[in-house]
């Protein structure tokens, strides 16, 4: 009988390989660009999900200051709440943290991501026009036509402010 129970665990050393060719094959590349910024997020502190022995999902993150920006969120199966336990642990190791902000950057044609983090208490704060377009220079396999069809030219930036814990 399969162990269908989702797993929470943080990235650790030996991962990295295989994280790495997995971020790849969902991000076209091994880096990530968000505000100008180039991320490696198979080199970031992470989460990562495990279902049945198998990767579900990976969450990666930097911390700087009072915040957490989250770098990348990928499900294997999408709608089978491997986002949600993800961001449920994020939400949890930031406030281990002392770290009060949770950020998130996506691009405008990502109405899917824009969904999923406003459910989840987080709020825009931000609208970078055409900062898709710079980060193409980066990372040029960023394309100009992204999801339903919707040219790719900006960024939209979310936060949501966690509340601290409560104690044990």
């Amino acid at each position: 009988m399969a162990d269908n129970t989702l797993r929470i665990k943080p990235v650790v050393n030996t991962d990295r390989p295989a994280l790495g060719r997995f971020i790849a094959s969902r991000w076209g590349a091994a880096t990530a660009v968000a505000h100008g910024t180039v991320f490696r997020p198979a080199e970031l502190p992470g989460l990562v999900a495990v279902r049945d022995g198998r990767l579900a999902g990976l969450l990666t993150y930097d911390v700087s200051g009072d915040t957490l920006e989250i770098v990348t969120v990928d499900a294997v199966t999408p709608n089978g709440g491997v986002g949600s336990a993800l961001i449920t642990a994020v939400s949890d190791e930031a406030r281990r943290r002392d770290v009060r902000r949770l950020i998130v950057t996506t691009t405008n044609d990502n109405l899917d991501a824009l969904r999923f983090y406003q459910r989840r208490d987080f709020r825009l704060i931000a609208v970078r026009p055409g900062a898709a377009d710079e980060a193409r220079r980066l990372k040029p396999q960023i394309p100009e036509i992204g999801r339903y069809d919707i040219p790719l030219h900006d960024e939209l930036e979310l936060l949501r402010e966690l509340t601290p814990a409560s104690p044990a």
